[in-house]
């Protein structure tokens, strides 16, 4: 039991061999029956690490995770019976003294009865009067003083916070004792034991009333604001005791971390406005999609297939009676027969070899497959949603969904002025679907062209689809799939002159792509992650994840990957065999390693794990980029592969990957999926990026919540900024100058004549 409560529960907190000593020495204390050490009633940490040759610092940091421990061990030493006693090393206190005991009353009742009624009772002893007792000492209060004079002018300052509240005690003749009654009020925010443990290093100040304790003793001292507050070992930490009664406590941790210290001391007004603008602009993300995806999804409807259950739509939830229908999602399970269709379709986009007989132009990829099922499942959710619900769907039965459907143009009508009414104007998405339809009808190689037998499963709907529809279809399939092709093509032209752009992907990063230096912008978030990250030797697991957090960002802009192979990149620490190329091919993902040729921590990705793997920047070749040695990336690196990794995984498996999630009691799986790493980063830009103007913490004003895709847009707009070269930014990217140009390179004319400026202007420069 005690080995796997260190492994599981002290190991994140503890360096390794500080948990195998700390393991052995409780060992021996069962084993011997001696326990561990206590002193005023209290666990003596300090005895505990001279036995077990560990800083007890580190032991009263990780105390609250060892405690339950040590009272188990208290519980069974008590009731096991005494054993031998092994030879250890103890720390000798001295006893305290205790008065003399009172002489024992006689309790011989037959001897004192015989004598009684012999007449032979000795007389009672006329009694000793008690020696006077030493009277009690009372403390006596020394009068405060508001401001007292230091006892010297000069001094050295210190860096942690228990050393420089020490200090500045003795400096001012004060003890924790009198500084307590000096600083305390009626709001009762601290008392003399919490006082007295930050002065040993015990505990440090996180509630928000704790950091007004902490400004009255720098206003009594006379140092400047925040002297205390900077010394904290752990900055970025969110504060506790904010007055938020009208939220859940999960809301409560998530606002906590963006809410001003003195947040209860401003007015409600002010409050509202502080509250009103971390929701909108931190939280959710003020821009107009963001707007309408939090109003949608709160009405999600979907046909969920359930081989790709988890792919981004939510699971079934059990209906009940007093739940109202108005709020209730419109995702239903797919029937057999559309699931057995929906498998023949991935089976003939996605198999190596076509079956005998058919033709195809073009293979899915697993995430492509993924996206395609997600969007037809989306259609057929739409059509299948009730009229009255709040979806307003077309309601047709679900029993009558099936891909022969898809040749009718009155169904497709239907979805696309459907989508146009819901989010207002056409968008890429229905020039998407249109795409995806001409391909699956088209002669030759479509997958519904070269499957007639689908039109057996046709059923009649009202007002969409006749039974002399589908007797026509029926009768002549090919035609069918030819007027189908022909009304998709013209709808595909009509939707593209009009088709507006609802997300932005710049509108989140505006301020860093107007910036001179793109990268360099970015860059800022890395640098504010160092500088809040508390120290690891009392917050192991903080420091870890901040750590991630920054080797996140800092790869990100160094290798403008995609957020797959971000996140399945494996990683094989120094001393090990790296992975072989073929390997990596079937796997699909990269790793990376340790080169010692270059003498540098190289990524090896083959082309066959990207989106992109035909494009012409591979040309079949793997991609392979050795990471500068540049502003502490290397001494990441090293930290996280040696301990910071290992103590975010705790005691689950080990997925392989580089980045890990941090391994809880409610989550242990340690591998990252689209959604999860999605999330990982925007909790970063969240925290570090976006600038709070109550705290004053953050790195760039105006920045939005985003995700891993938009550091391409960064890195290509700041390659186009520096030479005006397409085809260089799309080597940042692993793409081709044509993808930059239409998807990720923010290049405006302003920009383009500062480039011809530089050039022009050297001419001047020479007179």
């Amino acid at each position: 039991m005690i080995s796997d409560f260190c492994r599981k529960r002290v190991a994140p907190y503890l360096l390794p061999v500080h948990t195998e000593a700390l393991r052995k020495f409780l060992i021996a204390s069962v084993d011997t029956g001696v326990g561990v050490p206590r002193y005023a009633g209290k666990y003596d940490w300090t005895a505990m690490g001279m036995l077990t040759n560990v800083p007890a610092e580190m032991l009263v940091g990780a105390g609250r995770h060892i405690t339950p421990l040590l009272d188990a061990i208290g519980r069974s030493v008590t009731r096991a019976p005494k054993r031998s006693a092994i030879k250890m090393q103890t720390t000798v206190r001295p006893p305290p003294v205790r008065a003399d005991a009172r002489p024992k009353r006689n309790l011989d009742v037959t001897d004192r009865a015989d004598r009684v009624l012999s007449g032979k009772v000795e007389r009672k002893p006329d009694a000793v009067p008690a020696a006077p007792s030493r009277p009690k000492r009372q403390y006596t209060r020394r009068p405060i003083v508001e401001f007292p004079e230091p006892l010297w002018i000069e001094w050295e300052d210190v860096d942690g916070f228990a050393d420089a509240l020490n200090l500045h005690i003795r400096r001012h003749g004060d003890s924790v004792r009198h500084l307590f009654y000096a600083v305390a009020k009626e709001d009762k925010a601290t008392n003399h034991r919490t006082l007295m443990k930050w002065a040993t290093g015990e505990l440090t100040p996180r509630s928000i009333q704790s950091l007004e304790v902490l400004a009255r003793i720098e206003r009594r001292y006379r140092l400047p604001a925040g002297y205390f507050k900077a010394k904290l070992p752990y900055l970025g930490r969110a504060r506790t005791g904010h007055v938020l009664e009208d939220f859940t406590p999960a809301e409560r941790r998530r606002l906590a971390w963006h809410l001003p210290d003195d947040f209860n001391a401003r007015s409600p007004a002010e409050q509202d406005e502080i509250l009103d603008w971390v929701n909108r602009v931190i939280i959710s993300g003020s821009t107009d999609y963001r707007a309408f995806q939090a109003a949608a999804i709160k009405n999600r409807y979907a046909v969920r297939f359930r081989a790709f259950q988890g792919k981004g739509f939510p699971k079934k939830q059990p209906a009940a009676a007093d739940v109202d229908q108005e709020v209730v999602s419109s995702v239903v399970d797919a029937p057999a027969e559309l699931e057995r269709e929906m498998a023949g379709l991935l089976k003939f986009k996605t198999a190596t070899l076509t079956a005998f007989g058919f033709q195809r132009n073009g293979v899915w990829g697993e995430e492509t497959a993924s996206q395609k099922v997600e969007h037809l499942g989306l259609m057929f959710g739409a059509l299948t949603a009730p009229a009255d619900g709040p979806v307003r769907g077309f309601g047709a039965p679900l029993e009558s969904l099936c891909f022969a459907m898809l040749v009718f143009p009155p169904v497709w009508d239907w979805y696309l002025q459907w989508r146009e009414q819901r989010r207002g104007f056409f968008t890429k998405w229905e020039v998407g679907m249109l795409a995806l339809l001409t391909s699956v009808v088209k002669a030759d190689t479509g997958w519904i062209r070269q499957t007639p037998a689908l039109a057996d499963r046709l059923r009649p709907i009202d007002g969409l689809i006749t039974e002399a529809d589908i007797e026509r279809v029926r009768a002549d399939w090919n035609g069918a799939c030819d007027e189908m092709y022909r009304h998709a093509r013209q709808r595909l032209k009509e939707i593209e002159r009009v088709a507006k752009v609802h997300r932005d992907p710049f509108e989140p990063i505006l301020p860093i792509l107007e910036a001179d230096s793109p990268v360099g912008e970015y860059r800022k978030i890395t640098e504010e992650i160092l500088r809040f990250m508390p120290d690891e030797r009392l917050y192991p697991r903080p420091a870890a994840e901040a750590v991630r957090s920054f080797l996140m960002l800092r790869i990100g802009l160094h290798t403008g990957l995609r957020q797959k192979n971000l996140r399945e990149l494996r990683i094989c620490p120094p001393g090990r065999m790296p992975t072989s190329e073929r390997n990596l091919e079937d796997m699909k993902c990269g790793e990376l390693r340790w080169s010692v040729r270059d003498q540098g921590w190289e990524i090896l990705i083959p082309s066959v794990a990207f989106k992109n793997a035909n494009s012409s920047f591979f040309g079949q070749k793997p991609f392979r980029l050795v990471l500068p040695d540049m502003a502490g990336l290397y001494e990441m690196i090293d930290a996280y592969v040696d301990r910071h990794r290992a103590r975010l995984l705790a005691s689950a498996d080990d997925p392989g990957t580089f980045f890990v999630k941090t391994v809880k009691q409610s989550s242990t799986n340690a591998r990252y999926d689209q959604t999860t790493f999605y999330d990982a980063w925007r909790l970063i830009i969240q925290r570090y990026g976006i600038y709070n103007p109550y705290t004053e913490r953050g790195a760039i004003k105006g920045l939005l919540p985003h995700g891993p895709h938009n550091v391409r847009d960064v890195l290509a707009t700041h390659i186009l900024k520096k030479t005006g070269s397409y085809e260089q930014a799309s080597y940042a990217i692993q793409d081709t100058p044509d993808m930059v140009q239409q998807h990720y390179g923010r290049f405006l004319p302003q920009d383009k004549a500062a480039i011809a400026a530089q050039v022009l202007n050297r001419v001047w420069d020479q007179d």
